[in-house]
């Protein structure tokens, strides 16, 4: 899994952005060795997600900022133009899809779920 920083770096965000472009690029590239091998592989471009990461995150962000945490949670979705952030459930099942006999034929996809922060095909 990697974020949308892998297709939409900012320079604040740059050493993450390499990582996560980096990983996209590997699940493609190992896309094929796994059609020969027959193993699927696909990434996962996760948007927002409230973790203790993303909350930690917050916590230290917010005082920088002269915001409260409450507030600092809250202008992040509004900002991205999403109406919520998303759940590690939500994810999760996006995962279970991926792995489950439904989803045998796909491979080397890259998939996106961010509550519509990024606007693609």
């Amino acid at each position: 899994m990697s974020g949308n920083s892998a297709l939409f770096p900012k320079a604040p965000y740059a050493a993450v952005g390499t990582i996560n472009a980096a990983i996209v690029a590997l699940a493609k590239a190992f896309s094929d060795r796994g059609i020969a091998d027959g193993v699927q592989v696909n990434s996962v471009l996760p948007g927002p997600v409230m973790t203790g990461r993303r909350q930690s995150y917050l916590e230290h962000w917010a005082p920088l900022h002269n915001l409260s945490v409450e507030e600092a949670t809250a202008r992040f979705p509004t900002e991205a133009g999403i109406a919520r952030y998303g759940t590690p459930e939500e994810i999760a099942g996006l995962m279970a899809f991926v792995v489950s006999p439904a989803a045998h034929w796909m491979t080397g996809t890259t998939l996106r779920m961010d509550g519509g922060e990024v606007k693609s095909i």
